[in-house]
C-alpha cells in the first residue's frame, strides 16, 4: 500500500555547494569575489551559512565558478567532468568532403568546440556562412587551409589560429593535398 507522507526532500547547503565548486576551481575567495562583483567577507558568509545571498548575487557567483544557478541545488556534490569518448562524438557531414565533430559533452553552456575534418579539395561549402555572434577561435591542427573571412584571405598552417566574430562570413578550403583537421572554438555557443 503506498504511503500517503510526503517524500523526504533533501536539503542542499548551497554555501557547502559554492564553497566545494570554489575549490574544486582553485580558485580563492578574492577571485570569485571581485568575478561576482561581490566582497570577500559577503561571499565567505555565504559560504559559511552566516548570510543568505539573494538570486542576483546567487547568479553571479554561479556565473563566476562557470556553473549554473540550478547546479547549485543538485544534492548529488559538486558536478563532475564529463567524458565524451573520441568514438562517440557526434558528427555530421557538412560541406564539400568534410565532417564536423562535436567535442564538447553537453550540456556545457558557455563554449562549444568543434574539430572538422576536410579531405583535400574539401570545404565548409561553396558560400561563406555565419551563424549567432559568438567570439570563435579557429585552430589549424594538420594540413593547410584558406579561411575566407568577410571577403579577406588567410592562408594557416598547422598550429595557426584566427580570432572573428561568428557573425562574420566565413568558409575554409582544404589547400593542401591531404587531409585536413582544424578546430572551431566558440563562446557562447552559437550552433
Amino acid at each position: 500500500m503506498p504511503s500517503s507522507a510526503p517524500e523526504a526532500i533533501a536539503e542542499v547547503d548551497v554555501g557547502e555547494r559554492l564553497r566545494a565548486i570554489r575549490g574544486l576551481r582553485r580558485a580563492t575567495l578574492r577571485t570569485i569575489a571581485d568575478r561576482a562583483g561581490v566582497s570577500e567577507s559577503f561571499l565567505s558568509q555565504v559560504e559559511r551559512g552566516k548570510a543568505s545571498a539573494s538570486i542576483a548575487s546567487l547568479r553571479r557567483i554561479a556565473g563566476a565558478l562557470g556553473v549554473s544557478v540550478a547546479d547549485l541545488f543538485e544534492p548529488s556534490g559538486p558536478p563532475q567532468p564529463r567524458v565524451l569518448r573520441r568514438d562517440e562524438r557526434p558528427s555530421l557531414a557538412f560541406g564539400i568532403l568534410g565532417r564536423k565533430l562535436l567535442i564538447t559533452p553537453r550540456p556545457l553552456h558557455h563554449l562549444e568546440v568543434f574539430v572538422g575534418e576536410l579531405d583535400a579539395g574539401g570545404s565548409t561549402g561553396a558560400e561563406p556562412y555565419a551563424h549567432g555572434d559568438s567570439e570563435e577561435l579557429f585552430v589549424v591542427l594538420s594540413g593547410s587551409v584558406q579561411l575566407e573571412l568577410g571577403g579577406d584571405l588567410h592562408e594557416l598552417d598547422p598550429g595557426d589560429s584566427i580570432d572573428y566574430r561568428s557573425s562574420t562570413p566565413h568558409r575554409v578550403v582544404n589547400t593542401g593535398d591531404d587531409r585536413a583537421e582544424v578546430m572551431w572554438i566558440i563562446s557562447p555557443p552559437s550552433y
